[in-house]
């Protein structure tokens, strides 16, 4: 089983912890010159990891134990399959004005592009059409293709990927979503992804909150 890793800021969380402990979420986030709504991500898992605590209207304080927390021992054991969404894609031909269309009808943060048989070709975030909206692009004109992120630039996930991996992807990268992908190998003998599903922020939520209750 790989070894739970964490980034950087959350290392950086942790010191700050111990050596300052009980100190609050704004306290920690003031000491990073970050948000607190920055840093919430970080402080969940590693509450949900065992390292830190979180004690009330008192502060988180660092966990001098050995022993692997309960939540840790179930998000281990919880894969993203288990909880993806389905995927909200759209074709490499579409226009950047049914692009916006489909994502606010949609209620989502992003879009997969894909080509023939849902094989992925990119992503395209709320941020880049917002920013061909606030250019001279003719919207109605111009393909999703020409603005979207493309490969080998887009953050994937497994659906046999722990959680907590891909999680740390979303927090990672700051982003909100991640396309849940199948390799295969294509006709022309190269490797491609066909797109099964989402994976995010709210998955992650949702994940946290069943925790929380089955801990209750």
């Amino acid at each position: 089983m790989k070894r739970l890793e964490f980034t950087e800021r959350q290392a950086k969380i942790v010191e700050i912890v111990k050596e300052f402990s009980p100190i609050t979420g704004e306290q920690i986030a003031a000491k990073l010159d970050l948000t607190r709504a920055t840093l919430r991500p970080d402080l969940t898992i590693l509450t949900m990891a065992g390292v830190l605590e979180a004690r009330p209207r008192v502060g988180y304080f660092y966990k001098e134990k050995k022993e692997t927390s309960p939540y840790m021992e179930r998000l281990r054991q919880l894969r993203v399959g288990d909880f993806k969404s389905l995927p909200v894609s759209v074709r490499e031909s579409l226009s950047i004005y049914d692009a916006i269309v489909t994502m606010f009808t949609q209620n989502v943060g992003s879009l997969t592009v894909v080509g023939d048989n849902q094989t992925l070709r990119g992503m395209v975030s709320r941020k880049d059409l917002l920013k061909a909206a606030l250019g001279k692009t003719d919207l109605q004109q111009v393909p999703v293709s020409v603005i979207m992120t493309r490969m080998p630039n887009i953050i994937m996930t497994t659906a046999d990927e722990p959680v907590l991996e891909a999680a740390r992807k979303l927090t990672t990268h700051q982003i909100d979503a991640l396309p849940v992908v199948e390799a295969f190998i294509d006709e022309q003998g190269e490797e491609s992804y066909e797109v099964v599903g989402r994976f995010t922020k709210t998955n992650v939520t949702n994940i946290f909150v069943q925790l929380g209750s089955l801990g209750g």
